[in-house]
């Protein structure tokens, strides 16, 4: 940040800064957590001298507190993937159901967006298709944040949802599933080449909100790469050509996925295992009825209070995660 030309590149700057202000973060919160502890062991010693009743329990509670600041320092430190520090580009899609599923993943679509906000981060809508009576066929977000990737990553896969239905007339009981796709947002300066005979650019007129401008103009744009099938789409800007940038920066986040998914079989853990949204391939269950329980399959963690969890109280489902991925690291 020294350098007299530092300041010549904009944008690289601006990356130079961000990853400056996470290793300051660690090591500002590393020192924090030293001084925390050195306190601690004065004010025990001072407890056992005095024989204080109220001091030790002042001394308890701060270990206590300390053992929690300390798990959410470790958490963070597993977040060492190539990817992990860089935002999240996370899409939703409906299973089969029709209203029912849609509306499923409307829900999805909130609690993802209020644990953001939570947690300090800044979510962005790309694309969004509403659904047919409520709910959506599909959103695209970006979440912009330190490690968003490396937390969200933690929520790919198929959720399934069991609750009376409130679009059942009879009030019968349905199961309902939704999948969720996480990628990392790539760098511009990733070398990915996008010929332009490769790419076919359709433009249609934006189906969500953003005023008058979006919805009268044929704004929203569609990038189809050709040679792969992959299809991206972006509406939320206001003018065609910002659209098509974001389209473009999607595309190749796409891309560099699939290039190196093809070259290096470990990096199944970017997109992991397809699978059908439907029976059998849920990573989680959301119970409403007949009793209240939210269970990851993959990590056993369970929490009773179905509710909080799509409220956006996460942090437990994505921290039993991450352990469970050490482990698995561990074992191979």
């Amino acid at each position: 940040m020294m350098a007299s030309d530092f300041w010549d590149d904009q944008e690289h700057a601006q990356k130079v800064i961000a990853e400056l202000n996470g290793i300051k973060d660690l090591t500002e919160r590393y020192t924090a957590l030293i001084t925390e502890l050195e306190d601690l062991k004065v004010a025990l010693e001072l407890a056992e001298e005095e024989q204080d009743q109220q001091l030790f329990a002042e001394a308890d509670n701060g270990s206590d507190r300390l053992l929690e600041e300390l798990d959410a320092f470790d958490l963070e430190l597993l977040l060492d993937g190539p990817y992990d520090r860089n935002n999240a580009i996370v899409e939703l899609h409906p299973g089969a159901g029709g209203t029912e599923s849609q509306d499923w993943a409307l829900i999805l679509l909130r609690m993802y967006t209020r644990w953001a906000e939570r947690r300090g981060w800044r979510v962005e809508t790309l694309d969004y298709l509403p659904g047919d009576e409520a709910g959506l066929k599909s959103v695209t977000l970006l979440v912009k944040g330190h490690n968003a990737y490396g937390y969200m990553k933690a929520e790919k896969g198929v959720h399934r949802l069991v609750r009376i239905s409130p679009f059942d007339s009879s009030g019968r009981r349905h199961t309902s599933f939704a999948s969720v796709d996480v990628i990392p947002e790539i760098d511009e300066d990733v070398a990915v080449e996008i010929r332009p005979e490769e790419i076919k650019v359709d433009t249609y007129r934006s189906t969500g909100a953003g005023g008058q401008h979006v919805n009268t103009t044929d704004s929203a744009v569609r990038i189809t790469h050709l040679s792969t099938n992959i299809v991206v789409t972006c509406q939320s800007e206001r003018s065609q050509i910002q659209n098509r940038a974001v389209a473009m920066k999607l595309l190749v986040a796409r891309l560099y996925e699939k290039k190196r998914e093809e070259q290096e079989a470990e990096l199944a853990t970017l997109r992991g295992e397809q699978k059908d949204i439907g029976w059998g391939s849920q990573i989680r269950s959301y119970v409403f009825h007949p009793y209240s329980l939210v269970k990851d399959h993959r990590t056993n963690h369970e929490v009773g209070n179905v509710q909080a969890v799509v409220d956006g109280e996460l942090d437990g489902f994505v921290n039993a995660y991450l352990r469970w991925q050490l482990k698995k690291r561990q074992s191979q």
